[in-house]
């Protein structure tokens, strides 16, 4: 880092103690209110961001949120091994995948690409896990909830943001697409969808089922 005055000094101590002692990612707003109305946070995010860019951890920001993560080059060496979580379901990794790439859904929207009712468990499994969250009620009849993915969603695939989203291409060459059909050719549904990431090359199903299930040997960066 440059030069910098002792008091900036001091408060990019007590902003690098702060995300390193949270259990979680943090906004701007969170350290706003551990670092005093007088920081400058945004600045000393980007100053430390910019010291901790050679390091064996990164100081990253995902969708808002501020958190320090192992650097990707290492991520591969700082494997562990624990229990893995149960398995995703084959249709709430579906319904997911829907929600992801046509967000805000309705819950009829997705029944509609799906092809077949969605049971009530497969909504709360994904809410248990943090992944969807329901958003405002459409103005039409019935007043549906839409549904979004969460913040928790894109830092457990490590995804900066939606439009980071993989494609279908990105999955073939990563040996992750399930050859099986996994949306009905969802899209062909698109316009069911009024999100500005629905892609026709999109079939993400495959990959969050894979991902989920194959939880036993785990980067530390995640």
């Amino acid at each position: 880092m440059t030069e910098i005055s002792a008091d900036t000094q001091g408060a990019l101590r007590l902003l690098e103690a702060v995300l390193f002692a949270s259990a979680e990612p943090l906004s701007i707003e969170v350290l706003q209110q551990q670092l005093g109305k007088d920081a400058d946070v945004p600045a000393l995010l980007a100053e430390l961001q910019e010291h901790y860019q050679q390091h064996g951890v990164n100081l990253v920001e995902i969708d808002g949120q501020w958190s320090f993560r192992t650097a990707p080059d290492l991520a591969s060496l700082m494997k562990i091994t624990r229990r893995p979580r149960r398995k995703l379901p084959r249709a709430t990794a579906e319904v997911l995948a829907i929600i992801a790439y046509h967000q805000p859904v309705t819950r009829a929207e997705i029944e509609s690409i799906r092809g077949v009712e969605t049971s009530k468990g497969t909504l709360d499994i994904l809410l248990e896990l943090g992944w969807i969250r329901p958003g405002k009620r459409r103005e039409t009849p019935g007043r549906p909830l839409n549904w979004h993915t969460t913040s928790e969603f894109l830092s457990h695939f490590n995804i900066a943001s939606l439009t980071d989203l993989p494609g279908l291409e990105d999955l073939k060459a990563a040996g992750l697409l399930d050859t099986r059909p996994v949306l009905g050719d969802i899209a062909r549904e698109q316009e069911v969808s009024d999100s500005p990431v629905a892609d026709e090359d999109n079939d993400f199903a495959a990959w969050i089922k894979d991902d989920v299930e194959e939880t036993d040997d785990k980067a530390v960066a995640e």
